[in-house]
């Protein structure tokens, strides 16, 4: 059951919604937006293999709680647990391990997909094969995502052995990401306002999912939970608290307190840590933030990451939380999303505070990116221009085919489909 946000039946144009956790405008619609919240339903799973077979609003939450406490988990995750399974594959989403494998797309056997003429249609690697690639990736422009089909991974624990590292500046940084390329999850916070020697430093980590043998006997399971979060950012912070100034003390704080070394930590605090603060995002103020995640490719990946932090540090409007992340090769060519984000080098996540000052410096970053043949992610995009979406993504002018092919009208469309010409 979907519900319309709108007058979805009359409606012009309308676009699917999971739980609205794109940074964007890539599930909202003026004139109706679908919510698939009620979307919720498990409908099979072989516990001899993994395959799960749920609707497409069910929540990623709703399926570790069940999950994790009988050994399994998502081959891939982002970094919020508060995402439908339909969201993550309209968005093709990555996590710390897509160095070795790759995207959520990449790991779903099919799924069933109403499409602007009204049919349902079942796609897969061997049916419907375009519209398979196009919709893995493709924010939803295909199409309703109705029901997913994905193969989870067998854990012992519910528990991830960290490794922290501290890295003094980019290349030790990048030295340090090649190192642990064989750790199946790996993710650095990066002192984005840093200069001088010390540019690109910070602390990697990496980790594995615990054997039952490294968890000490008595060591009690973490607490699952599917509830918002107590720890709750109550106001919108002034504007003039977040500064230069105060974003450079915490990262210099934050970097100072990593311990290197090695570590237990539960599963949730690992991956999702930003989920244990409900409205984090009032930090930011009544203006908000947007956030900048690019990837260029790794021949001269290093170079254009020192030009986007020398940018970003000059500007003085850095971020508490900037990420960077190795990606690797992804699936096989000519097997992944066509609107797909990932690409082999490194993915730079920086969150700026709303102001003129901030989209003024994005504007300067875009042409760093696209100089060294990188692109922004979609998922996070809220400000790019149509000019770059058409040269950075190749596949686009197949991706627009396919669309009018099993949507002549173009019904499906969203805010951000329109602003860039999809």
């Amino acid at each position: 059951m979907t519900e319309a946000i709108g007058d979805g039946r009359n409606a012009s144009s309308l676009i699917a919604r999971g739980n609205g956790r794109s940074y964007g405008d890539a599930s909202l619609n003026s004139a109706a937006t679908l919510s698939t919240l009620r979307l919720d339903r498990l409908l099979a799973f072989d516990p001899v293999d993994g395959l799960l077979t749920a609707e497409a609003g069910l929540l990623l939450s709703d399926l570790l709680a069940l999950f994790v406490p009988r050994g399994w988990f998502p081959p891939v995750t982002p970094g919020t647990r508060f995402v439908t399974l339909g969201g993550m594959l309209a968005a093709d989403v990555h996590g710390k391990n897509h160095h070795i494998d790759g995207c959520f797309g990449d790991h779903v056997r099919e799924f069933e997909l109403l499409c602007g003429d009204g049919v349902v249609r079942r796609c897969s690697r061997s049916q419907n094969v375009d519209l398979f690639r196009a919709t893995i990736g493709g924010m939803g422009l295909t199409g309703t995502i109705l029901t997913v089909t994905l193969s989870l991974r067998r854990i012992e624990t519910p528990w991830i052995l960290q490794q922290t590292v501290r890295c003094r500046d980019l290349d030790e940084t990048l030295a340090a990401f090649e190192a642990a390329r064989s750790a199946p999850y790996s993710v650095a916070w990066i002192d984005c306002l840093a200069k001088g020697g010390g540019r690109g430093r910070a602390l990697l980590y990496h980790g594995e999912h615990a054997s039952s043998s490294a968890v000490p006997t008595g060591r009690r399971a973490p607490r699952l939970t599917t509830k918002p979060p107590r720890l709750r950012v109550p106001v919108d912070v002034p504007q003039w608290v977040l500064n230069g100034w105060t974003v450079q003390a915490f990262n210099a704080l934050y970097y100072q307190q990593g311990r290197p070394g090695s570590t237990l930590i539960d599963y949730q605090h690992f991956f999702y840590p930003l989920d244990a603060i409900g409205d984090w995002n009032r930090l930011y103020g009544r203006r908000g933030f947007v956030q900048y995640q690019c990837v260029v490719p790794t021949a001269g990946g290093r170079e254009a990451l020192l030009q986007l932090l020398a940018l970003i540090s000059a500007g003085g409007s850095g971020s508490f939380l900037a990420v960077l992340k190795q990606f690797g090769s992804g699936c096989t060519p000519g097997q992944g999303g066509l609107l797909s984000f990932p690409m082999a080098g490194y993915t730079l996540a920086v969150d700026f505070p709303v102001t003129p000052a901030a989209f003024s410096l994005m504007l300067e970053m875009d042409k760093v990116v696209a100089g060294h043949g990188g692109r922004l992610y979609l998922a996070k995009d809220a400000r790019m221009g149509s000019d770059m979406m058409r040269a950075s993504y190749p596949d686009l002018d197949r991706f627009r085919a396919i669309c009018s092919a099993v949507d002549p009208d173009r019904r499906y469309r969203s805010l951000l489909s329109e602003r860039l010409a999809l």
